[in-house]
């Protein structure tokens, strides 16, 4: 009998692209076979925090705290240059002008809070952060319930539509900040499942992504089916912006930049990483 293996990601196009094959079956990972779950990024992050998830995309700044029990996989994350989470206002202003301010985020977990908090840090201001599901995080500032907010995603596309004013790109604060790729998001599995299969399902993902990769159109069916309402233009910037080279394998310079920001985590929120590795070995 097979053991079910409980996989969760979120309904962004980007990993829709990538896990496509897995879902589908198109890709094996025998003897096992997969329980998958699509969900929002920041409930991603307590699934995992909570132990349900046996392999779970988590936002690299909620890793830091689960490090015990999971491990990264080199493939499947989103990461790169210019491709972080965006500062958005209704109306121009500088960082200086939101000490104090109500201030929306995607998530207490999640690295574009990290980011900002960071930034906070940084510029010597405080603010009032308010958690929202990330797709509301623009209808919200549009609206006057926050002075500014960070948005993740396809948000990117789309603020301009809306009459938003980008205040800072927090991905290019990232970089000129730590001369590195920006980490947004990383595949954990349990270290109790071992070396073994945690390397087969890596390959698996690497398989996965290949496969859309050659073959978009078999995939793009279940992309659009999870793409909440996205037109299809936006579809195709956001898999180009969020799967990168480092999608199919993080590399030296990942796996650098993945270690800064869980140290940058662990300092933020007081807590010491276990002296473990990150990685999987190659």
């Amino acid at each position: 009998m097979s053991k079910i293996l409980k996989l969760g990601y979120s309904p962004c196009p980007n990993d829709t692209f990538i896990f496509h094959a897995l879902a589908s079956g198109a890709v094996s990972i025998d003897p096992f076979k997969l329980d998958v779950t699509l969900a929002d990024v920041e409930e991603l992050n307590s699934m995992a925090r909570s132990g349900k998830m046996d392999i779970c995309k988590v936002s690299v700044y909620a890793a830091a705290h689960i490090m015990d029990d999971y491990i990264l996989l080199r493939a499947g994350g989103a990461m790169g240059r210019g491709v972080g989470p965006l500062l958005l206002t209704g109306a121009p202003c500088t960082i200086a002008d939101l000490d104090g301010k109500r201030i929306a985020i995607p998530g207490r977990n999640t690295t574009a809070n990290l980011l900002f908090s960071l930034m906070c840090r940084e510029a010597g201001i405080k603010v009032d952060l308010v958690e929202m599901i990330f797709d509301q995080v623009m209808p919200a500032i549009k609206n006057g319930e926050v002075d500014a907010g960070v948005v993740i995603h396809e948000g990117r596309f789309t603020y301009e539509a809306l009459g938003l004013s980008k205040l800072a790109d927090l991905g290019q604060w990232w970089e000129d900040f730590s001369g590195l790729p920006i980490p947004l998001g990383s595949i954990a599995i349990k270290r109790s499942l071992g070396a073994e299969t945690a390397s087969l399902i890596n390959a698996a993902i690497r398989k996965s992504l290949t496969l859309s990769s050659v073959d978009e159109e078999a995939a793009w069916p279940y992309i659009k089916e999870h793409a909440q309402e996205m037109d299809d233009e936006v579809i195709h910037k956001h898999i180009k912006t969020f799967v990168t080279d480092y999608s199919d394998d993080v590399g030296q310079e990942g796996e650098q930049a993945v270690a800064r920001l869980l140290q940058e985590a662990a300092r933020m929120d007081g807590i010491e990483l276990p002296d473990q590795p990150i990685f999987i070995e190659m």
